[in-house]
């Protein structure tokens, strides 16, 4: 495997992913699952944070980690307040409970997806596949990209 495989290996996952999330109920948004998960592994890495600094780190519009701020904040996932620091800045943090739609998403099984990318019903293979994700999500936690820096 070279460079550009493991890249689009790592787009075919993401794609499986956001097939993978529930989106009934939560009507039409305006910013992406994508853009959702990058802010949300952001804050998981730093979990008291503004909206600046995540797009500093993420490299996303800062317009773009506001509107997905707002949504995980409707969802109940994060809270905020002003910064006592600055107060025309809001401090994000983590929700203190999971949110019934935070347990929801966490809880739904990649099966289905992942059997549609895959091209098959089998369930030993679709488990099979999911056992090497799950090692493989083992030995690469999201601050292995930060040590390649």
């Amino acid at each position: 495997m070279n460079g550009v495989e493991l890249f689009l290996l790592g787009r075919t996952l993401m794609k499986i992913g956001e097939e993978s999330m529930p989106t009934e109920g939560i009507g039409p948004q305006t910013t992406s699952v994508r853009t959702v998960l990058i802010v949300v592994s952001d804050l998981r890495a730093h979990p008291e944070t503004t909206v600046g600094e995540v797009a500093a780190r993420t490299g996303l519009p800062q317009s773009a980690v506001s509107a997905a701020v707002a949504r995980l904040k409707e969802a109940g996932a994060v809270v905020t307040a002003p910064d006592p620091a600055d107060r025309r800045r809001q401090v994000i943090t983590p929700a203190p409970a999971l949110s019934d739609r935070v347990t929801r998403v966490r809880s739904t099984p990649i099966d289905g997806p992942l059997a549609a990318a895959l091209g098959t019903t089998d369930p030993g293979e679709i488990g099979e596949v999911i056992a090497l994700l799950e090692q493989l999500a083992r030995r690469l936690t999201p601050g292995a990209v930060t040590r390649l820096r």
